[in-house]
């Protein structure tokens, strides 16, 4: 059953068989909140790497043209892009609401956008006298209050900072219960996962798992979803994974950004898998690229990143048995960091 659910998990996520734009506005909805790639160039549109049969980043690119994908601090207070029909749902799960009274540098800043209207931060330091390391922090934390919007609308650094209600006034940030919301996000993760856990949910989505268990056993209960090995799959899934034929293909070996959709929702069991492989190297060693072997990630690219091919020093695995695919996985990291040198490969100079 774990490689039928290994395969499926590839097909729901588009990795077999890349979307088409009819396709992919429904994945990247239930892949949210959109990151960027990890260290990527300032202003890059979210990418779904590896999943989509076209240049995404210029379709994303448009999309953020037009205000289809909008900006916002959402799991763990990092910066993503969701759609904007989705605001209730995010600002129901995400949402930090300025309790009591904002501070003197929140006050005046919200003060000044409402008397002028849309000002960058150059704008509020001219206006405020304010530094810029004091007007940024002040920023976010009225962005994760939903009271200010950052309108990245572009690539460009000149960005406008707006009152919220002003940018979105037909939104109801109170219309979901942070409960209701789980339970619809919760439902996609599980579609595009098809098997999970609680702690894969709550390394992808930063929220406390005690909510999350809470939620999932509300979905059990209500027949939604099926308790299966210690996690959840869809109860709609469990006819359809017992026919699923033994063979199924699974993806060829690939190497994952850091910021990629399945990174994130394994990101604590990889930090406890793979650090200790590395912690210790007598060279930088940075993560840098996942590689999945088989549907599960096997090795990790380390060493140091930079503006141009990185400097990779040295891939580690977390199995002896991964020499036997050093080819691909070599093969993989170099795909996505075309310029670089592998320079060992399990601690073995190459």
């Amino acid at each position: 059953m774990h490689k039928k659910l290994l395969a499926l998990r590839m097909q729901r996520q588009h990795l077999l068989t890349p979307a088409t734009e009819a396709e992919y506005d429904a994945l990247y909805r239930d892949l949210q909140p959109g990151l960027n790639v990890y260290w990527h160039g300032f202003g890059q549109p979210p990418e779904l790497t590896f999943r989509a049969d076209f240049d995404d980043i210029e379709y994303n690119r448009q999309r953020q043209a037009r205000r289809d994908l909008i900006k916002g601090r959402f799991a763990g207070g990092n910066l993503g892009w969701i759609v904007p029909e989705d605001l209730p749902l995010f600002a129901a799960m995400y949402r930090k609401p300025v309790i009591g009274f904002m501070n003197d540098v929140q006050a005046t800043i919200m003060t000044l956008i409402k008397r002028l209207g849309p000002l960058n931060i150059q704008q509020i330091k001219e206006e405020t006298g304010y530094l810029v390391k004091v007007i940024t922090p002040a920023l976010h934390r009225l962005q994760e209050a939903f009271l200010l919007y950052e309108d990245q609308y572009d690539g460009e650094w000149d960005r406008a900072w707006y009152r919220f209600e002003e940018m979105f006034p037909e939104v109801d940030l109170n219309k979901l219960s942070r409960a209701d919301a789980l339970s619809v996000v919760l439902q996609r993760f599980a579609y595009r996962m098809v098997w999970f856990d609680t702690k894969m949910a709550r390394s992808f989505f930063k929220l406390p798992e005690k909510e999350i268990k809470a939620a999932c056993a509300a979905l059990a209960e209500a027949g939604t979803f099926a308790a299966v090995n210690g996690g959840y799959i869809l109860a709609a899934d469990e006819q359809q994974i017992s026919t699923l034929p033994d063979d199924m293909p699974l993806l060829p070996v690939r190497a994952f950004h850091r910021n990629d959709f399945l990174v994130r929702a394994y990101e604590h069991e990889l930090k406890t898998r793979f650090k200790p492989l590395y912690d210790k190297l007598p060279y930088d060693h940075d993560p840098q690229y996942y590689v999945l072997v088989d549907g599960e990630f096997r090795a990790l690219s380390v060493g140091h990143f930079r503006y141009g091919p990185y400097e990779i020093h040295d891939i580690v695995c977390d199995s002896p048995d991964m020499w036997e695919r050093k080819e691909e996985i070599c093969a993989a990291v170099l795909q996505e960091n075309p310029g670089s040198v592998i320079q060992r490969f399990m601690g073995q100079p190459q």
